[in-house]
């Protein structure tokens, strides 16, 4: 999607997501995506009708999918410092079940992390069958600031296993355990909130002045600025390497916060359109009598379970 494309126009809401997707094998190149909003789209309509409309049909989805208990959903954020995860987790997934969302945040692995593959802690987070995981951050952690900063020399990895192949190793693991993962009926999808730097350095400055928004200050943070260049490169190495048809990547611009949600909310409710969860069908038994019970109700006026009860006791002693 080239970044000076000329705007378009779109009706209702919709928006064909798959601009957003790196198809698998494409030559990936951040510059030419748009950070910022790139429809011609009304504000206030994405947040009075067109964004709740969409968070419905999220909603509709999950409870399917919770009650089929067959698939399950990973959503896999990642960015750089201050595009917006924590917002997209505040905005789009909280309104969700609660009982069926399960978040998880990757920093620094532990001690108790690094005793173990880098893959042990993932896989402990993944979400039941059901269930919709937020990855915010992720496995992609190990192949992006564990090589950024080079710290793959102090993990507690054998000497002898870190070659000079083995982020090509490691692209090739990833990409053989989430097909794993879809083999077993847990889909993932992958986003990358594309913030421009000039954006992110707003955003930071507000951390600093606004004393609400202190506690999200860190150092790290501007540390991190210095290696811009570094970041865009690896990620667009990693999309090249990781984007498939069964877990693609969706490069969404970041810049405007309420274009943002309402897009990874569109690529969510997609995935699970895709997986398409159906509710159980109901035993003969239990439908026979939920049909009594309805003909119950509607015979005797009965507007509680105690009623409900009361009439069936009934019932069975005039059967005596």
């Amino acid at each position: 999607m080239e970044k000076d494309a000329v705007m378009e126009v779109i009706k209702n809401g919709k928006i064909d997501i798959d601009r957003y997707r790196v198809k698998e094998g494409e030559k990936v190149d951040l510059k030419k995506y748009s950070t910022k909003r790139d429809l011609d789209i009304d504000k206030e309509e994405v947040k009075e009708k067109y964004f709740p409309e969409v968070m419905e049909r999220l909603k509709e989805y999950q409870e399917a999918l919770y009650a089929e208990d067959s698939y399950g959903l990973v959503v896999v954020l990642q960015a750089m410092d201050a595009a917006g995860k924590d917002g997209i987790v505040n905005h789009v997934f909280s309104s969700l079940n609660p009982g069926g969302v399960t978040v998880v945040s990757f920093k620094q692995p532990s001690i108790e992390e690094k005793d173990h593959d880098y893959m042990w802690r993932i896989n402990k987070a993944l979400p039941a069958r059901g269930n919709i995981g937020i990855f915010n951050r992720s496995h992609y952690e190990d192949v992006i600031v564990t090589r950024i900063h080079d710290l793959i020399k102090n993990s507690q990895l054998p000497e002898q296993l870190i070659s000079k192949d083995i982020w090509k190793e490691r692209f090739e693991q990833i990409n053989n355990w989430e097909k794993y993962l879809c083999q077993n009926g847990f889909k993932m999808i992958k986003i990358f909130l594309h913030v421009s730097k000039e954006e992110q350095q707003d955003r930071l400055i507000d951390r600093i002045i606004t004393k609400e928004k202190n506690w999200k200050f860190s150092l790290s943070d501007i540390n991190e600025r210095q290696y811009w260049d570094d970041y865009q490169n690896l990620y667009q190495e990693i999309f090249e390497k990781t984007s498939t048809e069964l877990s693609p990547w969706y490069v969404v611009p970041a810049d405007n916060k309420w274009f943002t949600r309402y897009v990874v909310a569109l690529i969510t409710t997609e995935a699970l359109r895709k997986i398409d969860p159906q509710y159980p069908e109901l035993s003969p038994e239990l439908k026979e009598h939920l049909e009594k019970f309805k003909k119950m109700i509607a015979k005797t006026g009965a507007k509680s379970l105690e009623e409900i009860r009361e009439v069936i006791e009934k019932t069975e002693e005039e059967k005596k």
